[in-house]
C-alpha cells in the first residue's frame, strides 16, 4: 500500500509541478492578493477541476480496457512515451518572470478564469488521461481507490502550497529561479516514473 501511495504522489507531483497557465495564474494571484484568503477561491477551483479530471481519467480508461489487453498495452506504452517527452520539454522550458503588474481579479472572475484554464487546458487532459489514467490500470479495487485519492490529495496540497509560495516569494524573487528549479525537479520525476511504468509494462 505504501508503494501505491508513493507512486501516486510522485506521479501527481511530476505532472502538476511544470510551469503552465494554471500554475502561473495560481502563483501570480498568490503574489498579488492582499491575503491568502483572497486567493483561496483560485486554489479551491483549480483543485476541484483536477479532482474531476483525475476521477474521469481513472474510471473512464479503466472501463475502456476491461475487455481488451491490447488497449491496455497501447495506452501504457503511450503513457511511457508521453512522460519521456514531457520530461524533456519541461527540462528545456524557459521560465518567464512573474508579472508584477498582473490585475487583481474579483472573486467571480478568479473562479471563471481558473475553471477555464483548468478544464479547457489540453495539456491537463492529456496528463490525466494519458498518464494518470493509464498508470491506474495496474491497480484494481481498493488499490485503485487509494491511488486515485492520493493523486487528488497531492493536487489540493500543491495548489495551496503554490499560492503560499507566490505570497511569500513572488514579490521578492520575480526572476523565475524558483519555478526553474521546480521544472527541473519535475522533469527528473517524470523520467523516473517513465522507467517505473515501463518496468511494470514488461512484467
Amino acid at each position: 500500500m505504501i508503494e501505491i501511495i508513493l507512486h501516486a504522489t510522485l506521479l501527481a507531483l511530476g505532472l502538476i509541478m511544470p510551469l503552465g497557465a494554471q500554475n502561473v495564474f495560481v502563483f501570480q494571484q498568490g503574489a498579488i492578493q492582499s491575503s491568502f484568503w483572497r486567493v483561496l477561491p483560485v486554489v479551491i477551483v483549480a483543485s476541484i477541476c483536477d479532482t474531476i479530471l483525475i476521477t474521469l481519467a481513472v474510471t473512464g480508461v479503466s472501463v475502456l480496457v476491461l475487455a481488451n489487453e491490447w488497449i491496455e498495452l497501447i495506452l501504457m506504452s503511450i503513457g511511457v512515451l508521453f512522460l519521456l517527452f514531457m520530461g524533456l520539454v519541461t527540462w528545456r522550458s524557459e521560465v518567464k518572470k512573474v508579472d508584477s503588474e498582473v490585475v487583481v481579479l474579483p472573486i467571480k472572475k478568479q473562479i471563471i478564469y481558473t475553471a477555464s484554464i483548468s478544464i479547457l487546458n489540453p495539456h491537463a487532459i492529456l496528463d490525466t488521461i494519458g498518464v494518470i489514467g493509464t498508470s491506474s490500470l495496474q491497480y484494481s479495487g481498493f488499490e485503485k481507490i487509494v491511488f486515485s485519492i492520493t493523486c487528488i490529495i497531492v493536487s489540493w496540497i500543491w495548489f495551496g502550497v503554490l499560492a503560499l509560495l507566490g505570497r511569500q516569494v513572488g514579490r521578492l524573487d520575480n526572476s523565475g529561479t524558483l519555478m526553474r528549479i521546480l521544472n527541473r525537479a519535475s522533469a527528473l520525476i517524470m523520467w523516473g516514473l517513465a522507467i517505473y511504468l515501463a518496468i511494470n509494462l514488461l512484467k
